[in-house]
């Protein structure tokens, strides 16, 4: 079977620092990691490969240092790395980073693709089903359990109050929760391994010949952010003690008119 799990490289940091004046995430000095929930698809392919025979690629977009992420992924197992990487590709929103990763997959071939539900630093959870609808393959989101039973996969989807049990046939794409696998430690001679192979970088001179420039990058997306902010903590709470039932509404109702709520 082959294999293909899509990682992203996240800033691995709580004081996330935006740019006003692109409303992007600044990523220069921040120390990064594979986001948990691709990570947990990785693991979820490398048990898979271990079980039916195959291979494992993995693809990432992102700037050059994005490699460090790609090794850590070769580290743990995976055969082969790609990295989607261009100034025509910087920019994009959901819909031109679906596009671009699935021009990619089409170029390396699979039967199933493995991503994460979501992105730490975006928490869209839109990219994986939006490069199934690219591929127009069938997709699975949330994925808690997943096994390989011939040309099908059998996945638990996962929910706040209910789960769904699916069969899919391949080739197919499933988005992972990162409750789907603990991801392996990293051997010492899995880490001398991969840096002593070759991560193969795509440019866009490399995907033209299926990539319409105008749908990719700042140009090509259809999602304009006209606000970007950090997290603002909430002032600390007000108790008020030793009063009788009646003073504590009279106090509340204060509060409220003094903030302009009633």
């Amino acid at each position: 079977m082959k294999i293909v799990v899509c990682i992203k490289q996240v800033p691995d940091t709580a004081e996330v620092k935006l740019d006003p004046k692109t409303n992007t995430l600044i990523r220069e000095g921040v120390p990064s990691i594979i986001n948990h929930d691709d990570k947990a698809g990785l693991e979820t392919a490398l048990q898979i490969r271990e079980q039916v025979g195959g291979t494992v690629s993995v693809v990432c977009m992102g700037p050059p240092q994005a490699d460090v992420a790609l090794r850590e992924a070769l580290a743990m197992g995976a055969d082969e790395a790609y990295l989607l990487s261009a100034r025509e590709f910087g920019g994009s929103d959901t819909y031109a980073t679906a596009t671009i990763i699935a021009t990619a997959l089409r170029k390396i071939g699979f039967d199933l693709v493995i991503t994460g539900r979501q992105a730490i630093d975006g928490d869209t959870a839109q990219v994986g089903p939006q490069i199934a609808e690219q591929l127009h393959v069938p997709q699975v989101s949330y994925a808690e359990e997943l096994k390989v039973e011939g040309d099908s996969v059998i996945v638990k989807r996962q929910f706040e109050d209910q789960a769904h049990m699916l069969k899919v046939k391949t080739p197919c794409l499933i988005t992972a929760l990162s409750e789907l696998n603990e991801a392996r430690y990293m051997s010492v001679g899995g880490i001398v391994d991969a840096y002593n192979k070759s991560v193969t970088v795509w440019g866009f001179d490399d995907l033209k010949d299926d990539l319409n420039p105008e749908f990719i990058g700042l140009k090509g997306s259809p999602t304009n952010v006209f606000q970007s902010f950090g997290k603002q903590l909430r002032a600390p709470g007000v108790v008020l003690n030793n009063l009788s039932a009646d003073e504590a509404v009279d106090a509340i109702m204060q509060k409220l008119i003094e903030r302009h709520i009633i």
